[in-house]
């Protein structure tokens, strides 16, 4: 691939899972084992609801949080976000939050073969 041209995926989507500080590399293998080839993690601090108890149980959150970026491929995210929402146990409360958003392109190195063999676009620079 020369400089001047760049393959552009846009049949893709973000998955951004804020956790429970801890989980994410439970979360991320869970979200591997459906397909998703890597992930960026980084940690953060929230404010909010934690301050309160939730529910019954008198729960509190925890203010360390880990934040997970994966992008996917559109047929594969719906099948990642269930085993990211199982992997961080979302059905629990106060455990994290969970979303999808559309991406109009994204760029990355992929070798030419790669690009060609699954007829992914490539553009110029101008």
């Amino acid at each position: 691939m020369s400089q001047s041209e760049m393959i552009v995926l846009t049949d893709v989507v973000l998955i951004t899972a804020i956790v429970q500080r801890g989980t994410a590399d439970r979360v991320v293998q869970a979200a591997q084992e459906a397909g998703a080839q890597g992930a960026t993690i980084f940690h953060a601090h929230g404010t909010g609801v934690r301050q309160k108890r939730l529910g019954v149980l008198g729960l509190t959150i925890n203010a360390e949080k880990e934040v997970i970026y994966i992008v996917a491929p559109s047929d594969q995210a719906d099948n990642i976000f269930e085993r990211i929402f199982v992997g961080a146990k979302m059905d629990t409360p106060g455990m994290g939050i969970l979303w999808m958003t559309p991406l109009e392109k994204m760029s990355t190195y992929v070798p030419h073969e790669i690009a060609a063999r699954f007829g992914l676009h490539i553009e110029s620079k101008k």
